[in-house]
């Protein structure tokens, strides 16, 4: 979802939906999707939070005359006719007919997100009592960015055994241990564990690693009986990585397929189940002191 993003959204009996109002390439979108009931959108408008002067309206059924925000009239800046009332010949199939799951996208007359701090919805063929609806929605919110997976370790891996063993590299700890008589590198005091800084932390020159050397990166946490456990692989494509760019690019594609695989959120993606075959356990595990570092 781009940054730039205002979500709006309407409820009433028998019908409910969200307007997800954002900016994409110097453009201005509203993403209209319905998440229960039905609708035929006629008609969108929108202005900002003041409501001094003119209003925009469109004429006949497609008005929205009467339409107030917390009993105060509201003064459109912009209106768009989308379709005309009646499902016609194309029925269910009409264009602008929004049922259930259904997303409609529709692309705004905007200068700005911030000339967008109320929606309005002219339908008609909904299923509220009523069979139409004059929708204003108000207080947008802004969507919450989701928190980044966290890490309490990360082997750049530069060679493997066949069986996948880790042979060298650099294994990289969240924080340093105290005491530190292996001499285990840590991310700095106060970093947070995410693969992004263990990946600027590997590229340093206190580790002096390089993207194009890897072989896979592996990624762990901890078993329910407090082993290491690793989490997944992140594995080079033929002819490796050409860069950071090129890391960070595998990754977020990886945890976008985990979640995807997995319908849950991403946290969850990533706590696996323990089958046996993704653990390592303690004695396993190689001290860092037992490998080659780069």
């Amino acid at each position: 979802m781009p940054e730039n993003t205002k979500v709006f959204t309407y409820e009433a009996e028998g019908l409910a939906y969200t307007v997800t109002v954002y900016e994409e390439a110097g453009a201005f979108y509203a993403d209209i999707t319905v998440g229960e009931g039905a609708m035929d959108v006629n008609a969108i408008y929108f202005g900002d939070e003041d409501f001094s002067g003119s209003s925009e309206s469109l004429k006949g059924p497609l008005n929205m005359n009467g339409a107030s925000l917390d009993g105060e009239k509201v003064q459109w800046d912009a209106a768009t006719e989308l379709s005309r009332p009646g499902l016609g010949p194309e029925g269910e199939d009409k264009e602008t007919y929004l049922q259930t799951g259904d997303t409609m996208t529709v692309e705004l007359d905007a200068a700005s997100l911030d000339d967008i701090s109320i929606f309005g919805i002219r339908a008609t063929s909904t299923t509220t009592e009523e069979g139409s609806i004059k929708a204003v929605s108000g207080d947008p919110q802004e969507p919450e960015e989701p928190e980044e997976p966290t890490y309490e370790k990360v082997f750049f891996g530069e060679e493997f055994s066949d069986t996948g063993f880790p042979l060298s590299g650099a294994y990289i700890l969240d924080e340093e241990p105290d005491p530190n008589p292996y001499n285990n590198l840590a991310l700095p005091e106060g970093t947070e564990p995410t693969f992004e800084n263990y990946l600027s932390f590997y590229l340093s020159d206190e580790v002096g690693g390089d993207p194009a050397a890897l072989e896979s990166v592996v990624f762990y946490g901890t078993d329910p009986d407090g082993n290491p456990q690793e989490l997944f692989r992140l594995d080079a494509p033929e002819g490796g990585f050409e860069d950071a760019d090129d890391v960070l690019a595998a990754y977020d594609e990886a945890l976008m397929d985990m979640a995807e695989t997995s319908g849950e959120d991403l946290m969850a993606a990533l706590s696996l189940e323990d089958d046996g075959s993704a653990e390592i356990g303690a004695d396993s595990d190689p001290e860092v002191e037992d490998i080659d570092l780069a």
